[in-house]
């Protein structure tokens, strides 16, 4: 597994980003989808926080949020959720030879990866964050990612040393048969963040999530460090 590379990352032309994303969402959904599930299941949404259902993310319509200028691209290196104690680094994660987006190594409980092949937190576009919600020895990085809520921030740490500042927009549990792939990895005409882990319920049989849990958000500020 590759560590996050502070130079600028390389890029995608927008039509095969696109192609390759709808790659990850047909084919890898069951690499973020492998799980335990020894413990206590993980909080799933509420309905109310789902899309269409108060404020929407461009995914789903306008946003009531004014415009923020874009940020120029960084590879980002930690994502810092404090309402739910998440204080993470960020590896690169790149398509394996089948498809499929490689997880984060599954040992380290508190490691998140973004897509480095895609669009950097904080400019034009739609970023992607994922992580595993359990391993072997219990709840991982984003166990509670369920709990969030519209409106609540998250913070994404990146190696031009600024922070991205991201406003919640819908959190909602997809399964592996519905899977909005478009509303998701879409293409966005502004900066917008995924965070992405398993959900949706647990078939014990298999010992695989049934889905996923995806946060939907759009940059709303940005800091320097």
């Amino acid at each position: 597994m590759s560590t996050v590379d502070t130079s600028r990352p390389s890029r995608h032309h927008p039509v095969l980003l696109i192609a390759l994303l709808a790659i990850i969402a047909l084919l890898g959904a069951a690499l973020i989808v492998h799980g335990r599930q020894r413990f206590a299941p993980p909080p799933q949404p509420a309905a109310a926080q789902g899309l269409g259902s108060g404020s929407p993310s461009t995914a789903a319509g306008a946003s009531a949020s004014p415009p923020v200028q874009p940020m120029s691209a960084a590879a980002p290196t930690r994502i810092k959720i404090p309402v739910i104690n998440v204080d993470a680094p960020l590896t690169g994660l790149s398509l394996l030879p089948s498809g499929q987006l490689a997880a984060p190594p599954e040992a380290d409980r508190n490691l998140a990866g973004w897509y480095q092949a895609g669009i950097t937190p904080g400019e034009t576009g739609t970023a992607v964050i994922a992580g595993h919600v359990d391993n072997e020895q219990g709840p991982a990085v984003f166990y509670n990612l369920g709990v969030l809520k519209k409106g609540w921030t998250i913070d994404v740490v990146r190696a031009d040393h600024t922070t991205a500042v991201f406003t919640i927009d819908a959190v909602q549990a997809f399964s592996d048969q519905n899977f909005p792939t478009q509303q998701v990895y879409g293409q966005s005409t502004r900066p917008e963040l995924r965070v992405i882990t398993c959900g949706a319920g647990f078939d014990k049989a298999t010992q695989h999530y049934l889905g996923n849990v995806v946060v939907f958000a759009h940059l709303t500020s940005w800091t320097h460090q």
